[in-house]
């Protein structure tokens, strides 16, 4: 089969075209024909080798994975060969262990997350999965807008509603409200009635971040200090959560965003900065920094059905044919792109 392969970590070079062994079912393993497969941050920091936990290469990159079931494994009892599907962000868990047995097969010590490990992932024309970590598309949800409901809205849902608690009437700043994770979190917070503050550095995507349900929308230069402006929109009070997907290059100005009692929910980290601060500045105003990460396969079900009934809109920015992987990154580290680009290995 095809598949884009990076031996070593560096620049949107070492992203190699190749043809690579065809993936063979094990037991448990659906194989999936890859419609289309996301292109998020996550995959930047692997390939450029600032992500280097859980990471083994060579590899194929893509965790956000539909497509049509071509095969499945002699245990597999949920999934038949023709039927449309989405991934979680893992390919394998084990299953039994305390996180997995309560829901939180995310941090199962013996998941091996889609993309990071050798060669299973999306930006091939076939992939394996195992059967915990695949999920039913309804028919009424395109493949490529199927692709990225795990990490962009699962993650999401996970963050606000699971560990933030996000509730009626409190105001949220959305933390690089452009990309993938941003755009979803701005709907699902108005979905949860909360009145959404969403922050950028781009003032090209103002107006499509008003459409998806923003009620103030803080542009900045990069680098600097918004704090002050968030800080105004609330009355000197300051917001009452943060959904943070950049992480530590706006460590101080979110900090000094929050309200007292404030929650801030990390979902993503764009960098390998590290943050010096006192921890008096968050416990003096009784502020809690919490985290989620990934989707269980019961929140993308739920996600899929979200999707299908139209209370969030998927946002593809572009479809590319796999071969074009190389101006993706390049388009999705420039910031460029408004939602997420999606590769397409049989377009």
């Amino acid at each position: 089969m095809k598949a884009i392969v990076v031996e070593t970590p560096g620049g949107v070079d070492v992203l190699k075209p190749q043809i690579v062994p065809d993936p063979v079912a094990g037991p448990q393993d659906v194989v999936i024909k890859v419609d289309s497969c996301g292109v998020c941050f996550h995959d930047i920091v692997t390939r450029n080798g600032t992500l280097k936990a859980g990471v083994k290469m060579p590899l194929i990159l893509g965790h956000e994975i539909a497509g049509t079931v071509v095969e499945v494994g002699s245990r597999v009892t949920k999934f038949r060969p023709g039927e449309r599907v989405a991934t979680t962000q893992r390919y394998h868990i084990c299953g039994s262990c305390q996180h997995c047995r309560t829901g939180y097969e995310p941090l199962c010590e013996d998941r091996r997350f889609l993309g990071d490990y050798e060669m299973v992932g999306g930006y091939a024309e076939f992939v394996a999965v195992e059967d915990d970590n695949v999920a039913h598309v309804p028919a009424n949800v395109p493949l490529h807008e199927a692709a990225i409901v795990a990490c962009t809205i699962g993650t999401i849902v996970n963050a606000m509603r699971e560990v933030g608690r996000i509730s009626a009437g409190e105001t949220v700043l959305v933390t690089g409200s452009g990309g993938g994770l941003g755009m979803h979190a701005i709907q699902f917070a108005k979905l949860q009635g909360a009145r959404v503050i969403a922050q950028t550095t781009s003032p090209k995507k103002v107006d499509r971040l008003r459409e998806l349900g923003a009620d103030e929308v803080v542009v900045h230069e990069r680098g600097a200090d918004f704090s002050g402006e968030v800080r105004k929109l609330t009355g000197g009070q300051g917001v009452d959560a943060v959904v943070d997907n950049v992480g530590s290059l706006l460590f101080q100005p979110i900090r000094r965003s929050l309200a007292v009692r404030g929650r801030w929910i990390l979902v993503g980290q764009l960098t390998g900065d590290f943050v010096p601060f006192n921890p008096a500045q968050l416990f003096l105003k009784n502020i809690s920094m919490l985290s989620a990460t990934s989707t269980t396969r019961r929140q993308l079900e739920q996600c899929l059905e979200l999707v299908s009934r139209g209370g969030i809109k998927p946002i593809v920015d572009q479809r590319l044919p796999l071969s074009e992987a190389r101006r993706a990154h390049e388009l999705v580290e420039a910031g460029a792109v408004t939602g997420r680009i999606v590769l397409q290995p049989g377009a």
